[in-house]
């Protein structure tokens, strides 16, 4: 099918394009979303028509989306799910939770703006693409975790920070640095027994000679 673009369509062309599609993409897709017009002659006298309008329109929505985009762009969204010890979710995250979940955190989406081909189903942290306008994306961060902990401890990796010491290094710390004590005792303590192995031999050698004298 041939189509009149009345906006930009990402791979397929700009607002005012003439481009074919398949008809499948055109009528579940493209034609419902007010995409696109059939390139009709009718259709495409219309378009020019309002081709201004409609270029005015798109150009107040594309500042929007960039004023929001200053805002979404980085954000890390958190959700809380359970999942198995293999890190695989008993459920699944989908677009309608991200969309709730970055709303909540004071960027308002809808769900058709999440950009993910399907539902995610793992832990860990998940960079999602948001369409905030044809012309202006943004990638915000889904950290999924069984617990705000666990979550924390994933930023913290994504991060490179240090891991905090537990209390098992803490023992372990303690052990060698016992062990390193004993070890450096030991040369002290040799020369202790040194000590006192020639301090007999000085007196011995006194007495000698006052014997002599």
């Amino acid at each position: 099918m041939e189509i009149v673009l009345l906006e930009r369509v990402e791979k397929l062309g700009q607002m005012g394009d003439v481009v074919k599609v398949k008809d499948g993409f055109a009528r579940n897709y493209l034609l419902p979303t007010k995409k696109a017009l059939r390139a009709t002659k009718e259709n495409l006298a219309r378009f020019e028509q309002d081709r201004a309008q409609l270029e005015a329109q798109n150009l107040e929505r594309r500042s929007e989306a960039e004023s929001v985009a200053g805002k979404a762009e980085g954000l890390t969204v958190v959700l809380l799910r359970q999942a198995s010890d293999s890190a695989q979710l008993y459920g699944s995250v989908s677009s309608r939770d991200i969309a709730e979940a970055v709303t909540d955190a004071g960027v308002t989406i809808d769900r058709k703006q999440v950009q993910i081909d399907r539902s995610i189903k793992e832990l860990g942290i998940h960079a999602i693409k948001v369409a905030l306008h044809p012309e202006v994306n943004v990638t915000v961060n889904v950290n999924i975790a069984r617990s705000e902990e666990e979550a924390e401890l994933q930023a913290d990796a994504k991060n490179g920070a240090v891991p905090v010491a537990t209390e098992d290094s803490d023992e372990e710390a303690v052990a060698v640095e016992e062990f390193f004590e004993d070890a450096a005792l030991a040369p002290s303590e040799q020369e202790d027994t040194e000590e006192a192995v020639e301090e007999p031999a000085a007196d011995a050698t006194a007495e000698n000679a006052e014997e002599t004298t």
